[in-house]
């Protein structure tokens, strides 16, 4: 039912008695600054992580790590045979565009042209958690997606083992 990263970030939880991981959960509307800036969530930034590692995210989005997870998130792909062309291609999508970022002393992270050319971010965006990991979205692009993914939420539910 769960990931075996998560099933493995609880066993190292459980192993040592410190909370290893972030739990990022909400919707939250913010909007990005000229110079690629964006704010992140008060209670994003509360979980006390300082680094993060933003990357194309699946979708339309884009993904932002707190370094932990995006080193367990590598972890578990390099776990994976490298003899396979998807694989290999997968790897180079989350990893060729990654960019490193640190939260500055006003809660914002700075934003790669690049990755805000292929999330489409102009101005207004939505912050979203996503378990262990923080999404950015065009907020216009967001609210279409959700709109379809709503639609069918009953028949993903029953596809979902």
């Amino acid at each position: 039912m769960y990931s075996k990263w998560f099933c493995r970030i609880v066993n190292e939880v459980e192993k040592s008695g410190k909370l290893t991981y972030s739990m990022y959960i909400g919707r939250y509307y913010h909007q990005i600054e000229e110079k690629g800036r964006v704010s992140l969530p008060k209670k994003f930034r509360e979980q006390g992580t300082e680094n993060f590692v933003i990357t194309r995210g699946l979708d339309g989005g884009l993904f932002i790590y707190p370094e932990h997870a995006w080193q367990a998130t590598i972890q578990t792909l390099s776990e994976k045979t490298e003899t396979k062309k998807m694989h290999r291609d997968f790897v180079r999508l989350m990893t060729n565009e990654a960019q490193e970022v640190q939260v500055d002393k006003l809660g914002r992270i700075h934003i790669p042209e690049y990755l805000r050319n292929f999330a489409h971010l102009q101005k207004d965006v939505v912050v979203i958690g996503s378990f262990s990991k923080i999404e950015i979205w065009d907020v216009n692009v967001y609210h279409s997606y959700i709109e379809n993914l709503e639609k069918n939420a009953e028949n993903i539910s029953e596809l979902i083992e």
